[in-house]
């Protein structure tokens, strides 16, 4: 088991040098005695702020672990804002909150003045605010005591403690998600921190992150629905699979085919974990088959009221049953089900997205006199979608192009709402449809999104096809997929789906094996748009110095009329192996 150490006195202790708490890129490490190097440096700086909340925003985990212990011992109040936008910003300091760490203007750590004796927090006193939407439309401010929030680290060690700390050192905690989120704050630096488990100042973006990152060294990865969908095949990800000892997976709901895709690529069934920033965690689940029920964490009740989950738990701020908004029915031994969510707070890439916080937001700029958000399918997955009725303004400024006033609207609510809630449809009415009850369903507004099948793939045109060479020129027009959602003022052609076109086309035309290995030398120069006629050249080599290896060199080029000089736009090289690879790894 891991040595546990609470979080109320670890800043008391002496400093340990033994004790790795964060590991920064290559072999350099962070222990307990420059954790509690830097509570006292932050708890100096809070000693001589007179304002009892406390805004922290901090890019490094380490740092921002360290700065919310020191608030708590100085007395202070931690309010985590998930963001640094301007009106986050604004709202924070209307608030009274003191700004701290990476905000604008934010409180900085003393180097010269560091408080080297504290009593232990009163995890009853300490308090931390999160934010998130609400049922009305407006973020709301949850308080939780740092008693709670001990009590989900004891849940989870619970629950999932034995199977981290198996034989050998114990593992490095990497994480797709940002800890200024109730889910990496838990997952990412609280419960590693109590735990004695190192975490990694590196956060994984991107699948390449993740092939590279993780290895044969002990690692547990914190990641969402969104990140894990996204793995690939392309990546070599045997050397991510030795070391990974679980992952876990929080922020919405992982279909049952993702959960075995991401079995099958880094051998681990995903752990999900369900909960919300009101009610902490409730239930977790391995899926074993698709209608896999979730199971309570030890320390949760459950019932159902008319439908809806109601919990009762150490998480909540009293002993009085929380009803959700979530529809579930009872399943498997003391388990339960998930039917979907009963109020208008919907997710998009895992996040919480208050469909009213938009509408509300809309009707408060000049041009819009009323709003209905919705969730609708577009080419990069579920998004918001708008149906507005204009006022004369909006009216005027939609006549010099509806695409400018769409983009005057979402800068508005950039400014309120991330970047991923943000409307990708458009839909400007004189009167909002409704049915024979003079109601507006959802479904009337869904038909209003309705679109013809847009292709994938260009129109392709072969200008030679030979044994180990070939040239092909694409008509890149505006009506393909690919387009959609990047960018809505200028389109631009994702570098992603040029590489997927090369790889796709050389496979069409050579004798290229099953098994990739790597990409070698992508580059991306000038930017593809709309009615380009894009050359792409292939040239195979079906063996390599390495007689097992063969590679797929290709670029991609435009020339426009009356132009002497072609554009480079993409180049780059594939390598596949002739080798199973049960015989690679023999």
């Amino acid at each position: 088991m891991a040595d546990w150490w609470s979080l109320t006195d670890l800043a008391c202790r002496a400093p340990d040098a033994s004790r790795i708490m964060a590991r920064l890129d290559g072999e350099r490490c962070l222990t307990h005695a420059d954790f509690t190097r830097q509570v006292g440096r932050w708890q100096a700086a809070f000693n001589a702020q007179p304002a009892l909340e406390c805004a922290i925003y901090l890019n490094d985990p380490f740092d921002f672990g360290a700065a919310v212990l020191a608030a708590w011992h100085a007395g202070k109040t931690v309010v985590l804002p998930g963001d640094d936008r301007p009106g986050t910003v604004q709202a924070l300091r209307d608030a009274g909150c003191a700004l701290v760490g990476d905000l604008s203007t934010g409180l900085q750590p003393l180097s010269d003045e560091l408080v080297t004796h504290r009593l232990a927090i009163d995890m009853a006193a300490a308090r931390m605010k999160v934010y998130t939407s609400g049922s009305q439309g407006h973020p709301e401010s949850i308080e939780k005591r740092l008693a709670q929030l001990i009590s989900e680290l004891e849940a989870l060690e619970l629950a999932f403690g034995p199977l981290l700390d198996q034989a050998g050192p114990s593992p490095t905690v990497w994480a797709t998600v940002s800890h200024q989120h109730i889910y990496g704050l838990l997952f990412l630096v609280l419960w590693p921190l109590a735990a004695g488990r190192p975490f990694s100042s590196r956060r994984l973006l991107y699948p390449e992150d993740m092939a590279a990152c993780l290895g044969p060294d002990p690692a547990v990865l914190v990641a969402t629905p969104a990140h894990l969908k996204r793995l690939g095949d392309q990546l070599d990800w045997q050397t991510a699979r030795q070391g990974l000892r679980a992952v876990f997976s929080s922020g919405g709901p992982l279909p049952f085919e993702a959960s075995r895709s991401v079995a099958d690529t880094l051998g681990q069934v995903p752990i999900e974990v369900f909960g919300s920033s009101e009610t902490g965690g409730i239930a977790w689940r391995q899926c074993a088959t698709a209608d896999e029920p979730w199971q309570p964490f030890a320390d949760v009740q459950w019932r159902l009221d008319e439908g809806c989950l109601s919990v009762q738990s150490p998480r909540l701020p009293d002993a009085a049953w929380y009803l959700t908004s979530d529809r579930a029915q009872p399943a498997g031994h003391a388990g339960f089900r998930l039917l979907g969510r009963a109020d208008r707070i919907v997710k998009i890439e895992e996040k919480r997205v208050s469909l009213s916080a938009i509408e509300q937001h809309l009707l408060s700029t000049p041009w819009v006199q009323e709003a209905k958000a919705l969730v609708v399918d577009t080419a990069i997955g579920a998004r918001v979608g708008v149906v507005a009725i204009l006022t004369a303004l909006g009216r005027e400024q939609a006549e010099q192009g509806r695409r400018v006033l769409s983009e005057l609207l979402r800068q508005s609510l950039a400014q309120v709402v991330e970047a991923m809630a943000l409307p990708r449809r458009w839909r400007f009415v004189d009167a909002m449809p409704i049915n024979a009850q003079g109601k507006t369903p959802e479904s009337l507004l869904s038909a209003l999104f309705a679109e013809p099948h847009r292709p994938d793939m260009p129109p392709v045109h072969w200008q030679a096809r030979g044994e180990t060479e070939a040239l092909a020129c694409l008509d890149i027009h505006a009506d393909l997929a690919v387009f959609e959602g990047h960018f809505d003022v200028a389109p631009v052609l994702p570098g992603v789906a040029q590489l997927h076109w090369a790889l796709t086309l050389g496979q069409a035309c050579f004798a290229v094996p099953d098994r990739f290995v790597r990409l070698e030398a992508l580059k991306f120069m000038q930017p593809v748009q709309p009615g380009t006629a894009l050359n792409l050249a292939l040239q195979f080599k079906p063996q390599l110095s390495d007689p097992n290896l063969c590679g797929l060199t290709f670029k991609l080029y435009s020339q426009a009329a009356g132009e002497t000089e072609q554009r480079d736009h993409a180049s780059g090289r594939a390598i596949w192996s002739y080798q199973t690879s049960e015989a690679a790894h023999a």
